[in-house]
């Protein structure tokens, strides 16, 4: 399985406790993508240029085949893993993911934290504006990598906050923040401007089932995100927790590998709308 980082983040982000991969047989891979911890940047980098480093990386271990999830940042990715690679790739999950920005008929802003609408605006109007803000930023951050946190927490749900007031998640949370700006701020660059450029792919190609997690009250990735996502790929089994937002995500990550796992096939278009509270 390749669990594909958020943003910004890196191979050490959060994931399942190692006696819950154990006794499932699973072996978990995850890296930094380019810019990112100890990863060189790829400038210009695309969401579909995933592809080549999974393929990289699974090629080296001798991998014919495997799942593939991905979550916040990371979940664009995993779709493209899903898309471009379907004789590799038997599953994907994505949870709490965006949309394409050029979606057909998705108001791509309405519902999203401000913080996160001035980010992928500035972006996309003054990328040197963008970088020009995000560079000292990111390098307080390195820093005080709480900072990240406590910066977001206006824009948290109640359990939002809890969760990442949890001693455990808090602290991998912050791992992973450090380790993913150690080197340099533009793996956080390049995800953001990959994110708001073409994709390289098209979510309707995408032929394997795919998992689609999501929390309703999640501002960072609006619902409507979801919803799109969910009616465009036809092997969708797409999951709505109604109480849930963005780092909920985290503590769903198990259902979500428990299906990745599972034999049973998904429906064309299947949409399920229900609570999920895996721990």
């Amino acid at each position: 399985m390749f669990l594909l980082h958020g943003m910004p983040g890196s191979r050490v982000g959060p994931r399942p406790r190692p006696m819950f991969l154990y006794q499932r047989g699973i072996r978990l891979i995850s890296y930094d993508r380019p810019g990112y911890g100890g990863s060189d940047r790829r400038p210009g980098r695309r969401v579909a240029d995933v592809v080549e480093d999974v393929l990289q990386v699974a090629d080296a271990l001798g991998l014919n085949r495997f799942v593939v999830a991905g979550r916040s940042g990371g979940a664009p990715h995993a779709l493209a893993c899903a898309a471009l690679l379907p004789r590799r790739v038997t599953r994907a999950a994505a949870l709490v993911g965006l949309a394409p920005r050029d979606a057909e008929g998705l108001d791509w802003f309405e519902g999203m934290a401000p913080g996160n609408v001035r980010e992928f605006r500035t972006a996309a109007t003054d990328p040197e504006r963008f970088v020009a803000r995000l560079i000292p930023r990111s390098a307080a951050i390195r820093e005080d990598p709480a900072r990240l946190l406590d910066e977001l927490r206006g824009d948290l749900t109640d359990e939002d906050r809890q969760i990442v007031s949890d001693r455990g998640i808090r602290a991998m949370l912050l791992r992973n923040y450090r380790e993913a700006l150690r080197k340099s701020p533009y793996g956080w660059v390049d995800d953001i401007l990959a994110l708001i450029a073409d994709w390289g792919f098209d979510p309707a190609d995408i032929q394997v089932p795919v998992l689609l997690w999501h929390g309703r009250k999640d501002a960072f990735s609006p619902v409507a995100h979801h919803s799109w996502l969910a009616g465009r790929i036809a092997r969708a089994t797409a999951v709505l927790d109604p109480g849930a937002a963005h780092f909920a995500a985290l503590r769903a990550l198990p259902e979500a590998i428990a299906w990745l796992l599972s034999d049973t096939p998904a429906a064309p278009g299947a949409h399920t709308v229900r609570g999920s509270r895996s721990r």
